[in-house]
């Protein structure tokens, strides 16, 4: 983006704040409309409050969402979200990108996410590949750093995923999908009392799919399946009139292929030993509120997770002695077995690589929030103060075909965290929010190549956000935000000492945001401009390593690049035209740039965009509801091109995705007919540039992981 596209954006915004300002004053002069937007709840704060009176850019995602593009997953959501990606390298997306910031994959090497993630309570921060959405109540995307409420996994942002609470009444939902490429879904949900004093909810879900990839050499189309368990208990208990009790239970079995990598740059692979993304995870979450002190409540928080990955994938995308696809008459083997072209022999290299993980982390954390009634500084401000701890272990072995012996690693981490904020209100419209974030990472890293390494940092994070309540629907704010992410260390044997460690990366984000209800609560905008600026920034890079037979290996690192700036814009709204028809859309602009920086080859990417960083994203849509019993959904995803990896200079293309669903709807039951990508459009989430064809002589070019074609299917849901 040049600056005359950032001018554009600041213009727009502009714009914005003039058409919803007289927006406003029409609204004031109407009184035709009645309220018909839903009001939602920001719940993963430190206190629960009005998504519309939350001064932070921010998405709420609700079930209406999820329904509506038919998502069984978080990858399949985020798009509703500005300036959201994410990378997959993988079979399901486990990184994203919020603002142009996030890891984009992880291999040998441990890693600090950007991006947090917290399930219930649980941190999951970089193993979300189990995100599923069955029986979701939300899914909260934090935009810009978190440095108060969530610390050093939050530099970029945070996602929150809420799941939908025990009741009091018993119910219970069945939903029954079927798709394309042999897909099917089945999940049932059962909530009710237990006692008097004890509610419980009980989530199954099993997902299963062939995937998207033909394997020719196999014969087969289920090398890139996907086979998804997803079980969650909850308890809400009464214990007594001071004391409640939340316990959530998770289980998942995620035992999905990974083939997908063509030398042709299709989803045809070749690949004689088909890769792997699995994943099985136990965790818990208890959560002890005590509401017996006058002046606060007290939350105690503990959760729990013991997580086994395996990923693996076939190294050469091919089988023995790689073939060669050609018209020519010369190579003529009997029989063809490609519409293309026949098969030939030809000399190739055979290998795999293989991760597996054994990952466990506690949390513990005690919160005291000040009640209403108890405000200090002459009943001006409100208060919040906790304690926070974290221990993160990871053991991983590596089987790789060119090692000459199998590779293990442990890395024991532990963080420790003291925090506050105040919430003062300055006048009858104005209110200060500051908070601070004190932390300590310690970690412990030993490898089987007899390289040890500790590292100790201690990181201060916080926030100043002025907020001015213009009147009950519109609310102006600005914030000075600081986040912060751990260092580390880089393991490969094969690298220079220099690049062994890197340091913390400190960011901080400048941010201006306007939010107002519309036509007596009938329409909603909410608007921000952000600028943030990063210094030690840690910036995936790699060194190429040619063997002797000619192929190439690959060691990916992190280090630490001078500066860099991402700033932009993001624009959410919607608008209840009348009871037949409602709209919705959201906007994100975004201009991000390295400053100073040399990478490992010796380039200088100074002024370039960073990777995983569109300039625009955008989601428009349109609800109609011609009857009581029918509901039509229409809706458009748009993403523009971006670089891949800040290692190379390839990039996605542009994409435009349509979407449809058309729903009958009854009482207590509604079947659904659904696609996604309606178009069949070809666009990539994952790109490499390095030489792996055999055919060309390992010359270096593009590959490419595509995302999702055309998918679609039918769903029925039941309630009871």
């Amino acid at each position: 983006m040049t600056f005359s596209k950032s001018a554009t954006c600041l213009a727009i915004t502009a714009s914005l704040f003039n058409v919803t300002a007289s927006a406003e004053q029409q609204a004031n002069n109407d009184t035709s409309n009645t309220g018909n937007l839903e009001t939602i709840t920001v719940t993963s704060d430190f206190r629960q409050q009005n998504l519309q009176n939350t001064p932070a850019s921010l998405s709420v995602l609700t079930d209406i969402e999820i329904n509506q593009r038919n998502a069984r997953h978080l990858e399949e959501l985020v798009a509703v979200s500005p300036n959201v990606n994410f990378a997959s390298g993988s079979q399901r997306a486990r990184y994203y990108q919020i603002r142009g910031i996030g890891e984009r994959s992880q291999f040998q090497e441990p890693i600090n996410p950007s991006v947090g993630m917290i399930i219930d309570d649980i941190d999951f921060t970089g193993i979300g590949s189990i995100a599923n959405l069955f029986d979701v109540k939300q899914a909260e995307i934090f935009r810009g750093p978190q440095g108060t409420r969530f610390g050093a996994n939050a530099i970029a942002g945070m996602i929150n995923i809420t799941t939908n609470e025990p009741t009091e009444d018993f119910e219970g939902a069945v939903q029954l999908g079927v798709g394309n490429y042999n897909s099917y879904d089945m999940g049932v949900a059962l909530s009710g009392p237990a006692s008097d004093t004890v509610n419980y909810r009980l989530a199954v879900n099993q997902h299963n799919s062939d995937g998207f990839t033909e394997n020719i050499h196999l014969q087969r189309d289920d090398t890139n399946n996907r086979d998804e368990l997803s079980v969650r208990g909850k308890l809400a208990i009464e214990a007594s009139n001071d004391l409640t009790i939340d316990l959530a239970g998770f289980y998942f079995d995620f035992d999905n292929g990974y083939d997908v990598f063509s030398l042709d740059n299709t989803r045809e692979t070749y690949s004689d030993q088909p890769g792997f993304d699995q994943q099985e995870t136990a965790a818990f979450s208890a959560k002890f509120t005590y509401t017996g002190f006058e002046s606060a409540t007290l939350l105690a928080i503990v959760s729990h997770s013991d997580t086994d990955l395996g990923y693996g994938y076939d190294e050469d995308w091919a089988f023995g002695e790689y073939e060669w696809r050609s018209d020519d008459p010369v190579y003529t083997p009997d029989p063809c077995i490609t519409p293309s072209g026949c098969l030939a022999d030809f000399d190739g290299y055979s290998s795999t690589d293989h991760y597996y993980r054994d990952k466990t982390v506690l949390t513990t954390e005690l919160r005291a929030v000040s009640n209403q009634g108890q405000e200090i500084f002459n009943g001006s401000t409100a208060w919040v103060a906790g304690v926070y701890f974290k221990q993160d272990d990871e053991d991983l072995l590596r089987q790789y075909t060119y090692a000459s012996g199998d590779f293990t690693s442990i890395n024991e981490s532990t963080s420790v965290a003291l925090y506050g904020q105040l919430d003062t209100q300055i006048a009858e419209k104005w209110s200060l929010m500051s908070g601070l974030r004190i932390e300590n990472r310690s970690a412990d890293y030993n490898n089987s190549d007899l390289f040890d390494d500790s590292i100790d940092d201690t990181m201060v994070g916080g926030k100043l956000v002025l907020s001015y309540q213009q009147n009950e629907d519109s609310m102006w704010y600005g914030s000075i935000n600081r986040g912060y992410k751990a260092g580390g260390h880089n393991t490969d044997g094969t690298l220079p000492e220099d690049l062994r460690t890197f340091d913390p990366e400190y960011l901080l984000n400048y941010e201006i945001g306007y939010k107002v209800s519309l036509l007596e609560n009938s329409a909603y905008v909410r608007t921000s401009v952000f600028y943030m600026d990063r210094e030690d920034m840690q910036v995936k890079s790699s060194k190429t390593i040619i063997r002797e037979d000619g192929s190439s290996e690959f060691i990916s690192y992190l280090g630490n690049a001078a500066t860099g700036s991402n700033y932009g814009v993001e624009i959410e709204g919607a608008w209840y035209i009348n009871d037949l028809i409602n709209v919705y859309g959201s906007l994100g602009l975004l201009d991000t740039e390295f400053n100073d920086f040399v990478n490992a080859d010796g380039v200088s990417l100074s002024g370039r965009e960073q990777a995983h960083a569109p300039n625009y994203q955008f989601n428009v849509g349109i609800n109609v509801q011609p009857t009581d019993h029918w509901l039509i959904n229409l809706s458009v995803d748009g993403k523009d091109s971006f670089y891949f990896s800040d290692s190379h200079d390839e990039q996605s293309e542009a994409v435009a995705l349509l979407n449809a669903s058309v729903a009958y709807i009854q009482d207590n039951w509604q079947i659904k007919i659904w696609g996604r990508n309606l178009a069949n459009e070809d666009y990539a989430n994952r790109g490499f540039y390095f030489g792996n064809d055999p055919r060309d002589g390992y010359t270096a070019k593009q590959y490419t992981q595509l995302s999702e074609p055309l998918v679609f299917g039918a769903t029925l849901d039941y309630q009871f």
